[in-house]
């Protein structure tokens, strides 16, 4: 009996529940019942402890994804090792790797040992990469070599693959027929695409989706159902294709589920502002509620070098409609591999706007976060800001920077400190909201 089965069976609440419960500060018998309905995942492969695990779904805070790996180009562990001690120290939830180097085995088990977080993958890149090498072309790699890395990597310890189980003939055709600016973006979508053609065969992951299930099953592997056909630009945005393998995956959703593998389902990387609540809402109805895992969405196409940015509002926006999961933009998105700084600043800004997202869904104590910054600013209290701040090393850093004449001000304001005049004035001059409803009272009679 596997971990979502033994859930849905009523057999007790499994110490990882009670651990994120209360992190979460929500009661065990609320993730448990989303995780009975797919509503809420837990990335957790048996062969794996992990030190900080998390839920991601409804009623839960949303999650922050962060990528890093090596490529064809760059293929440093040692500098992979330090873009993830970045990524958890500032708060990123999961990490994936996504290696495409020689060596990729060899990086994905130094992460697995290192990482106390939630590590996913997306085993096509091993496959083309790997399978290439041993069978002398993309096109020459056999079906069965799918199926090999699968369960290769399930016994490592890998928590969630990202399977491209949604390119299919079918929707292939419809991309087809419905051109795009950018045509396909995804890596691992296109990888497939392009085994299929050279092939004339249906995606593997799709055709043998059981086996797929079987090895998820066995080690308790999260299935993350990637969006291959996501569209990469804004203009390419909630097209047919996009929608169609949408469909796609809320079938494999229900077929997995049934037989107690957990899902997620991976969402759009570009889209407009005025689509995203559509987005959502079209996942949470096809995928039968299963939790959104979205690559930003990026918002806009004009802002290379700000693409954390970009996606952070469309992040912002998709959690406040309900997207789960949002998969960290760094500022290097489609120009180069991120640095260690780049990791750092896509983390905070995606966990800038899941925050504003867990307000607008009032998830649990999210906005007691901004009560004990707004009260310490107010008091000038400077340190305790800089606690109960996402990046305290860069607050501290820019008051460090510009030492003001006046220890409880700041150098944007100095002696006009609006809040020192706010202050005096409240002591002094300003009556109590009680005392001035009573005083208009008088007044108006």
């Amino acid at each position: 009996m596997n971990f979502l089965e033994a859930v849905k069976k009523g057999k007790g609440i499994p110490p990882i529940v009670k651990k994120i419960a209360f992190y979460e500060d929500v009661t065990s018998r609320l993730i448990t019942r989303n995780l009975s309905l797919g509503k809420v995942v837990i990335p957790h492969n048996k062969k794996r402890t992990i030190k900080t695990p998390c839920a991601i779904g409804a009623g839960l805070r949303t999650k922050v994804n962060a990528n890093i790996g090596t490529s064809t180009d760059r293929s440093d562990v040692k500098l992979e090792l330090e873009k993830l001690a970045v990524a958890e120290l500032a708060g990123a939830d999961t990490v994936m790797d996504l290696s495409t180097s020689k060596n990729l085995k060899a990086v994905r088990t130094i992460l697995l040992d290192k990482t106390n977080l939630p590590l996913g993958t997306v085993p096509i890149y091993e496959i083309a990469i790997l399978g290439a090498v041993r069978y002398g072309a993309l096109d020459k790699i056999p079906e069965d070599f799918f199926i090999k890395v699968l369960k290769e990597q399930a016994e490592e310890g890998v928590d969630f693959f990202t399977i491209h189980a949604g390119v299919t003939k079918k929707t292939l055709a419809s991309l087809r027929k419905n051109p795009r600016i950018m045509g396909i973006v995804s890596r691992g979508g296109a990888i497939l695409a392009e085994w299929m053609l050279k092939n004339s065969c249906e995606n593997p992951f799709y055709r043998l989706f059981d086996e797929v299930v079987d090895i998820a099953k066995e080690f308790d592997v999260t299935l993350s159902l990637g969006d291959g056909l996501r569209p990469g630009s804004v203009l390419d945005a909630t097209d047919r294709p996009q929608i169609e393998e949408l469909r796609v995956l809320g079938n494999l959703q229900k077929v997995a589920f049934r037989k107690n593998v957990q899902v997620i389902i991976e969402g759009p990387g570009h889209v407009p502002i005025n689509q995203i609540k559509a987005n959502v809402e079209l996942e949470k109805s096809i995928c039968n509620g299963a939790p959104f895992y979205v690559l930003g969405p990026i918002v806009t196409d004009i802002a290379p070098g700000y693409d954390h940015i970009t996606s952070a509002i469309g992040g912002a926006i998709a959690g406040s409609y309900g997207a789960d999961f949002l998969c960290y933009v760094t500022p290097s998105e489609h120009l180069r591999l991120p640095t260690i700084d780049d990791v750092k600043e896509g983390v905070i800004a995606s966990k800038i706007a899941a925050h504003a997202a867990d307000i607008a869904k009032n998830a649990a104590g999210a906005i007691e976060k901004d009560r004990k910054i707004s009260k310490a600013r107010f008091l000038r209290d400077w340190e305790k800001q800089f606690e109960a701040s996402l990046d305290s090393e860069r607050c501290r850093a820019y008051r460090k920077s510009s030492v003001p004449a006046m220890k409880d001000a700041c150098t944007m304001c100095g002696e006009y400190c609006s809040l020192k005049i706010s202050e005096r004035c409240l002591k002094n001059g300003f009556s109590s909201p009680k005392a001035a409803r009573r005083k208009n009272r008088v007044v108006n009679v």
